[in-house]
């Protein structure tokens, strides 16, 4: 198995990974990634156990990203719409597995782009991490860690921060349930790169590289200098993610605001950033 610990997500490329993304796996894998990272959503089991073992073959290691609707939201006071949320992400979790992913990650904790009109309540961190348990003991069965994402308040009202994120997985209290870092967001929440990822070292399990417009990394106007010392000095081990989304998805492009192109090309920019992250690792002396 590749020991490469930079990872590029396939939302790049394609936001419904199944048989005929067979060739931009194999690209992926030539470009010298050693992990890779897929939207879940609605692939079958047969599709979700074909590209596991094709991973397989390629030697990339996994990871996986999600995210919940308004009718699958574990904050909301409807106590059926918790169960529906609870549901599918134990399916997600099933097709995660399949594929052989180590992790689900994203913003599971509650729909992007629902706002109550105020801030979050006592009663929905209550019920959020109370529904997580239950799918965290699930992904315990699986193999596979929620890692759970702090998301900028324009897309998200219930947890901005590390701190947040923090608090809810806490709440929760179930190995299985880690939270991610995402530089895009931290952008715009985080008052210290350093302190944020420090408070949560000892739960952080998922790290997403992604600019400040969603384009190359190292193009923009992160602070990447302080993030990677950061990393270094955490001690953080873990899967370096690249994230960015492709302009020509149309699904996608509703979901992210992206309308305009920020690079030459898909595997320009992949090609860029994975060069991007390795400088930054071995400057510090960090496996790469």
């Amino acid at each position: 198995m590749n020991k490469n610990r930079i990872g590029i997500n396939l939302l790049l490329w394609t936001d419904c990974p199944d048989e005929k993304t067979v060739p931009i796996i194999e690209k992926v894998s030539e470009l010298g990634f050693g992990y890779v990272e897929l939207a879940i959503y609605d692939q079958s089991e047969e599709t979700a156990l074909f590209l596991g073992r094709k991973f397989d073959d390629l030697g990339l290691k996994r990871t996986s990203v999600s995210t919940c609707s308004e009718n699958e939201s574990l904050i909301a006071q409807d106590a059926s719409v918790r169960r529906n949320g609870i549901d599918v992400l134990k399916r997600k979790l099933d097709r995660a597995a399949a594929m052989g992913c180590s992790i689900l990650a994203g913003p599971l904790h509650s729909p992007l782009g629902s706002f109550s009109g105020t801030g979050p309540t006592e009663d929905e961190y209550r019920r959020g991490a109370d529904a997580m348990r239950e799918v965290a003991l699930h992904a315990e069965k699986n193999g596979v860690k929620l890692a759970l994402e702090a998301v900028n308040r324009f897309e998200c009202y219930l947890i901005n921060c590390m701190e947040q994120a923090a608090d809810f997985v806490r709440r929760v209290d179930h190995p299985s349930c880690r939270l991610m870092y995402d530089t895009f967001h931290a952008n715009i929440e985080e008052k210290s790169i350093l302190d944020a990822l420090t408070s949560v070292k000892d739960i952080l399990i998922h790290f997403h590289i992604s600019e400040n417009d969603r384009s190359t990394p190292g193009k923009g106007l992160i602070n990447w200098e302080e993030t990677f010392d950061a990393v270094d000095q955490i001690g953080y081990e873990g899967p370096l993610v690249i994230e960015a989304f492709g302009s020509a998805l149309p699904n996608l492009a509703a979901a992210t605001r992206i309308w305009r192109r920020m690079y030459q090309t898909e595997d320009q920019l992949a090609a860029e950033g994975l060069l991007f992250i390795r400088e930054q690792l071995a400057k510090r002396g960090l496996t790469h």
